[in-house]
């Protein structure tokens, strides 16, 4: 067992240092954001990307707007329509001679895919794999065994998601590569938000990508991958990606921020990018590779400082909200001295992760009783809010991370508010001061949080019972709206009797600490 739960390091194999290429540069992309740099010195550009499609659209225009590099860090990298349609954005970046750095966490990678493995024979692709399980291993019943005998290391994940072109845009936030993040699946929609950034703070983010690509931890897939592929393939792999754009950019909406190169519409003011000072935290891979129990997440602990120095209101967008008795503690904090606090996260019926949802519910009574107004997402939203091409025929899914504090300040980045965010996955976040881009994250909050979109969680109404102690836990009412009528619920509403049995049953699991 001890032989099977360790491994050789990375720079046991062929693993290349490499690093981001400095700002100063020449490049299209830097010559356009120069005056808008002059003109706002010590402040980045940003812009909100609230919309499955926009988030496609700008991964696929910044790879089309790389000439020198461009990194990708993803938790998720799928190769389904949506995900072939950003590979072979980056191949033509690759085939136009820019280097493509692609990093995946190995939980949700499957190293036999073909597109990614043929990609990585190209001479200016690499992709390497994020603390590996079990990819070297040729069997099922190996990468099992791996799960068992390296538990330690399993749980422990690289959930950060960047996009870099040039070192001068990054795009950052919830959104891993697949169709669900991209309003493109017909089953299942994840309502996320990402920042598209533009200047000074795409340095940093660089930086981060950096340490994680060189790090230990970080193998490259072809000491890992035991397939074989020849210089033909390549070409048959462009020439299906090649068919797959033809035959999908369009009915996906891919193509439209392509007509003008952003470069361009950097030039011209067009892109909507909006000023700020910002900063940018990450957690070290270190979190992962040698993990202690005193850490403290420097994305965490900027949240903390933030929610400590509010004055007014704190919106909360999590899809899994873990806030443990510490959580609940600040929060109350924050109402005892006035400042409004709202919650946004998954309702039972809308969750992904049953078992995260039944370490939330405890607390919502204590939340609820210290004055933190409570929201859930539902699970189908009203006809017509999907910005998809499927209508509202799926289920969604509340995905987006994000903090506003008093309308002034925004967070947004890949961390929940849980013990896995802030213990064992590694995750970074931006914090922007801007009025403007807070409104707008706080408009959308205030929408999402409606009838249409979320059930409002409160306290029932002690009257309804005979007896009630001090200390007895108050019952829990959904009020929803349907067909125009308000509908209340005494427990998780449209779960389904299944779910509610698991979520009893991992009430009763000694895993808080591992949600």
């Amino acid at each position: 067992m001890s032989g099977c739960a360790t491994r050789p390091p990375a720079s046991s194999f062929d693993q290349p240092v490499s690093h981001a290429m400095p700002q100063s540069t020449s490049t299209p992309l830097g010559a356009a954001l120069a005056a808008p740099e002059a003109a706002h010195p010590g402040q980045s550009g940003f812009r909100v990307l609230s919309s499955g499609t926009e988030a496609l659209q700008m991964r696929i225009a910044l790879a089309r707007a790389a000439t020198k590099t461009l990194d990708m860090q993803y938790y998720i990298a799928n190769e389904d329509t949506t995900g072939k349609l950003l590979l072979a954005a980056a191949l033509y970046a690759a085939d136009h001679g820019v280097r493509v750095r692609m990093l995946v966490d190995d939980l949700n990678f499957k190293d036999l895919d073909d597109v990614m493995a043929s990609l990585n024979t190209h001479p200016n692709i690499e992709i390497r794999v994020f603390n590996p399980f079990g990819s070297a291993q040729g069997s099922l019943y190996q990468r099992t065994e791996n799960f068992f005998t390296q538990i330690g290391s399993f749980t422990r994940r690289m959930h950060n998601k960047a996009m870099i072109a040039d070192n001068e845009l990054a795009i950052v936030g919830g959104r891993n590569l697949g169709d669900e993040y991209f309003s493109a699946s017909p089953t299942l929609q994840f309502r996320d938000i990402d920042v598209l950034a533009a200047g000074p703070i795409t340095a940093k983010i660089s930086t981060s990508f950096d340490e994680y690509w060189n790090d230990s931890s970080a193998y490259p897939l072809r000491a890992l991958n035991k397939q074989t592929f020849d210089p033909k393939q390549l070409d048959e792999t462009r020439d299906a990606l090649r068919a797959h754009w033809h035959q999908n950019a369009d009915p996906y909406d891919a193509k439209p921020l392509n007509a003008t190169p952003l470069a361009s519409q950097i030039q011209k003011d067009e892109l909507g990018l909006t000023w700020a000072p910002a900063e940018f935290n990450a957690d070290s891979p270190a979190k992962v590779r040698l993990p202690e129990d005193q850490y403290q997440s420097p994305v965490i602990a900027r949240i903390a400082e933030l929610v400590n120095e509010a004055q007014q209101e704190v919106l909360i967008t999590s899809p899994y909200f873990v806030p443990h008795d510490a959580g609940v503690k600040a929060l109350a904090g924050l109402t005892a001295r006035g400042v409004k606090v709202k919650v946004l996260t998954n309702s039972l019926a809308a969750t992904d992760a049953v078992a995260v949802q039944a370490g939330y519910s405890p607390y919502r009574d204590p939340l609820l009783r210290a004055g933190v107004e409570l929201y859930e997402f539902k699970p189908v939203q009203e006809q017509g809010s999907r910005t998809g091409m499927f209508g509202s025929q799926s289920r969604a899914s509340l995905h987006a991370k994000t903090l506003v504090f008093d309308r002034k300040t925004l967070v947004i980045g890949s961390m929940n508010l849980d013990p896995r965010s802030a213990h064992l996955n590694t995750e970074l976040g931006l914090v922007i001061h801007s009025a403007p881009l807070a409104e707008q994250v706080a408009t959308l909050f205030d929408r999402v949080t409606g009838p249409q979109s979320s059930y409002h969680v409160t306290l029932a109404d002690p009257s309804r019972f005979f007896f009630r102690g001090p200390e007895t836990p108050y019952h829990l009412v959904w009020t929803d709206e349907e067909d125009g009528h308000t509908v209340t619920y005494d427990v998780d509403p449209n779960a389904g009797f299944y779910r509610n049995v698991l979520t009893g049953l991992f009430l009763f699991l000694p895993v808080d600490d591992q949600l």
